[in-house]
């Protein structure tokens, strides 16, 4: 099992991606939250088909620390079921590697 992940999470706004980044970032819980801004969405959501302009935050941690990330952005993010998925990253800089274990550490 990958030790380290990447993490999905769209947002409405910048401001909303980074009050959640900024809340991540300070509290170990990710090394890195790269924003995305200007994308389009296209989704059905409660039998509508919608459209939306949203940001998409790329966020870098460990597994392990994932259930506490996603209890966290749950509480600040504004949407009723936010996205927040992971993908292990498979292989990596090891420098860097070491560098999101030591800023989530």
């Amino acid at each position: 099992m990958e030790k380290h992940i990447v993490v999905y999470c769209t947002t409405p706004s910048n401001e909303v991606a980074v009050a959640i980044a900024e809340s991540l970032v300070p509290g170990r819980l990710a090394a890195c939250v790269n924003i995305v801004g200007g994308i389009s969405s296209i989704y059905t959501w409660k039998g509508k088909l919608c459209r939306e302009e949203e940001c998409l935050m790329i966020i870098k941690t460990r597994r392990e620390l994932f259930e506490r990330l996603r209890e966290r952005i749950v509480s600040l993010h504004p949407y009723e079921v936010p996205e927040i998925v992971a993908i292990p990253i498979v292989s990596g800089h090891v420098p860097y590697l070491d560098w999101i274990d030591e800023s989530t550490g």
